[in-house]
């Protein structure tokens, strides 16, 4: 099971975007780091411009210009620093996948020209008293999904 650590300046950005989303739904990518057997550091993530009560749309052009970026900072070393999947909110629903959401995801690690062996979904919301709510689902391209493990880096582990 793939363990996601969520770093402080990672999880106020998470917190800082959801707040100013409100009740409609917002994302981005996640970027990351390898960093032991199934265990990845979010070292950042885009936040891309907010979406609907029940949708959200990523902006492919924005997060390639970051994801490239990215890439070299960390000296393009793949195996190390990678693009690790996506994140968006679900502020007026449980923070679980919809089939939407699992069709997009499939799609993403399926295609070939993205050539992932795995892509992560980040669901996030704010609980009443402005805490995070998170789930973290893995997805593989033989149509698998599995959920996993999101976890801050002082130790806590997020749950649903």
């Amino acid at each position: 099971m793939l363990t996601l650590i969520l770093p402080p300046e990672q999880h106020e950005l998470l917190l800082a975007a959801l707040r100013k989303a409100g009740r409609r739904e917002v994302g981005g990518i996640l970027m990351g780091e390898h960093v032991g057997p199934n265990l990845f550091i979010v070292r950042e993530m885009t936040v891309h411009r907010r979406g609907a009560f029940a949708s959200f749309v990523r902006r492919i052009e924005d997060a390639m210009v970051r994801l490239r970026a990215f890439f070299q900072q960390t000296g393009h070393d793949y195996t190390r620093f990678n693009y690790l999947g996506e994140w968006h909110s679900h502020p007026s629903f449980a923070p679980y996948p919809s089939r939407t959401d699992d069709l997009s995801m499939l799609q993403i690690v399926q295609d070939v020209e993205v050539g992932a062996n795995f892509a992560v979904l980040l669901i996030a919301k704010l609980e009443l008293e402005g805490g995070l709510i998170a789930t973290v689902h893995t997805y593989l391209p033989d149509g698998t999904r599995i959920q996993s493990n999101i976890r801050l880096q002082s130790g806590w582990e997020l749950t649903a």
